[in-house]
């Protein structure tokens, strides 16, 4: 087995991550004008917010690594397909049953792959023709990094004995610089979470480039 990957996050429960608290109703304001219907969630953890994105009315189906997140997403919701899949993963099996989408979510993910560049690559690769990606991840930008740093928080902030915490550190120059580099040309970005500055994640809306254009 590759020593890279985590295979357990820690998933225990179908209860709702306090994340979604704020992270799921922007995203659901991110993709009412982008007019899509097939919605695929990267890293599903234990489904919650693919049934919000159901209860909203699109189509939709997850990918979740974790084999104990997948369980329980797969017995909580029932009625939608969730797949045992990883980044690393051939897209093609995905695509085995599910057609193209018109949009991927991934929500507070990349920052704990040791490869974040196949997050775009699956989600370049599960996308239609000019499908969007929405992403989040922990904001970090001047002001905020200032503010862990006048009150030493950096050493709960980074949580290093978290095991499959995080290990990478985004900014918005990262992330977009990230996503430009693999297909996708970012359109979109905001803060959620917090004041402005001190956002808690920040909100990334990139469309698939089509090659040759």
């Amino acid at each position: 087995m590759d020593d890279k990957l985590v295979s357990n996050y820690g998933w225990s429960t179908a209860e709702v991550p306090c994340s979604c608290d704020y992270i799921a109703p922007r995203i659901l304001v991110v993709l009412k004008p982008l007019h899509v219907s097939r919605v695929l969630d990267l890293g599903a953890g234990n489904g919650s917010l693919c049934s919000q994105l159901r209860a909203a009315g699109y189509q939709v189906a997850g990918v979740e690594y974790d084999r104990r997140g997948f369980e329980i997403a797969r017995a909580a919701y029932p009625t939608i397909p969730f797949y045992n899949f990883g980044v690393q993963d051939d897209p093609a099996a995905l695509l085995a049953d599910e057609p193209p989408f018109d949009a991927v979510v991934s929500t507070e993910v990349i920052e704990h792959l040791f490869s974040p560049h196949l997050l775009p690559i699956y989600a370049r690769a599960a996308l239609k023709p000019h499908g969007y990606l929405v992403l989040t991840t922990p904001y970090h930008g001047y002001l905020k990094n200032l503010v862990l740093s006048i009150l030493n928080k950096w050493d709960v902030h980074h949580a290093p004995l978290w095991h499959g915490g995080h290990i990478k550190f985004w900014s918005r120059a990262t992330l977009t610089r990230l996503l430009t580099e693999n297909g996708f040309n970012v359109l979109a970005f905001s803060g959620v979470g917090r004041v402005p500055f001190l956002w808690k994640s920040m909100v990334l809306v990139a469309q698939k480039v089509q090659e040759g254009l």
